[in-house]
């Protein structure tokens, strides 16, 4: 399951596409809106997406960490639109024989997809409004 989406992101559902009778290892990781940014406050962001090309990304991401780890299953929801304080922007799940494995493919996910994905970020709060991260930083 790949989703870039405006609607709230789920959890449960993205757990429940990874699970798998012969993995004992599920890992997850839920990216939220913090309020602050680099000591500064932040009241809300904003995100944008090429959605078709986003999720293509993401498709050759996951099927990279496959052919890196013994990935049975995974599934990556991105967020789009504003979001408030709190709010879930992504969630990455994976599921593996094994802990390390898991593990070690979620991470590899997410950061591949902070670089590379054409997903972009505008910070809104105490400085005004500013874009930042997207495909090529990390953030």
């Amino acid at each position: 399951m790949i989703q870039v989406t405006d609607r709230p992101l789920s959890i449960d559902d993205c757990v429940r596409a990874v699970q798998s009778p012969d993995c004992g290892g599920i890992a997850v990781f839920v990216g939220t809106v913090r309020d602050n940014s680099e000591g500064k406050a932040t009241d809300h962001l904003e995100y944008e997406a090429y959605t078709e090309m986003a999720e293509e990304t993401i498709a050759s991401i996951a099927g990279e960490a496959s052919s890196r780890w013994p990935i049975a299953k995974y599934a990556v929801q991105h967020r789009t639109g504003e979001l408030g304080i709190g709010e879930i922007s992504v969630v990455v799940a994976v599921s593996a024989p094994h802990r390390p494995e898991a593990f070690d493919a979620c991470r590899y996910i997410i950061d591949q997809l902070k670089a590379r994905a054409p997903i972009w970020k505008k910070e809104s709060g105490e400085s005004g409004e500013v874009w930042v991260g997207g495909p090529g930083e990390l953030g």
